[in-house]
């Protein structure tokens, strides 16, 4: 149930370099990755930018929302000076150019839908339409070669499921919900993803046992890899692919 990579770069190296720009995926891509998470949320003028934020002041300086500025604005921002002078003039990449990278260096992607509040439904339908066109080329029954949306937001996720049903799905949860297999199933999801740190082996059994992909975020400690692939998880992505290779 889980035909893609075991270990994903969390970001794009968000730790070595500026989470979810281009930066970040060279460098995992220099580190043996081609395999990668990152956020993805919309523009004022719904275009879909790489941003874990939905507010100015981390990653990118300033004050003021992604939801509220138009992409032509925030395609030159500085998203890189905020981790190191190195990265200055590092820019907000959209969705379409990473998807262009991704496919040139064979990076499978593991896209976080990430709603600003309030556009939940309009993310998840762009993001998903926007994946299906630029993956037109691929046939659904080779899932291994299409990206993995996931996302925290069922809106999100029902909204790509109608917009492009042959983009697979999976569900985030940060910690165990009662509901999630049913959850699962509504969205006709292939994967749930997991905080690793609110996972039991019993919970890893269930998930497992239901047939599901099961994936963890983040884990920094080679020792908790090991740990979670002997419960049986498929996958998870780590801030660290210097200290957790690609081949772990």
């Amino acid at each position: 149930m889980w035909p893609y990579p075991k270990v994903l770069a969390h970001r794009g190296a968000g730790k070595l370099a500026p989470e979810n720009t281009l930066a970040a995926l060279r460098c995992g891509l220099a580190l043996g990755f081609h395999a990668v998470e990152f956020d993805v949320m919309l523009s004022k003028d719904s275009v879909p930018v790489l941003m874990h934020d939905p507010e100015f002041g981390r990653t990118v300086a300033g004050s003021g929302l992604v939801a509220g500025t138009d992409a032509a604005d925030l395609l030159t921002m500085d998203a890189g000076s905020w981790l190191d002078a190195r990265f200055q003039g590092e820019p907000v990449p959209s969705y379409e150019q990473v998807i262009h990278f991704c496919r040139e260096q064979q990076i499978w992607m593991n896209v976080e839908i990430k709603p600003s509040p309030g556009h939940e439904e309009v993310t998840g339908r762009i993001v998903a339409a926007l994946s299906a066109a630029c993956f037109a080329d691929v046939v659904s029954s080779d899932p291994a070669r299409l990206p993995l949306l996931s996302s925290f937001s069922m809106t999100a996720l029902r909204a790509a499921k109608t917009a492009a049903p042959q983009i697979p799905r999976a569900l985030l949860l940060d910690s165990p919900h009662p509901d999630w297999k049913s959850m699962l199933q509504e969205l006709s999801a292939v994967a749930l993803h997991v905080n690793h740190k609110h996972l039991s082996q019993e919970w890893a059994a269930q998930v497992k046992n239901a047939g599901y992909g099961l994936f963890c975020y983040t884990v920094n400690e080679p020792e908790r890899a090991h740990e979670l692939l002997r419960w049986g998880v498929d996958a998870f992505c780590t801030d660290y692919p210097d200290r957790i290779p690609a081949d772990f």
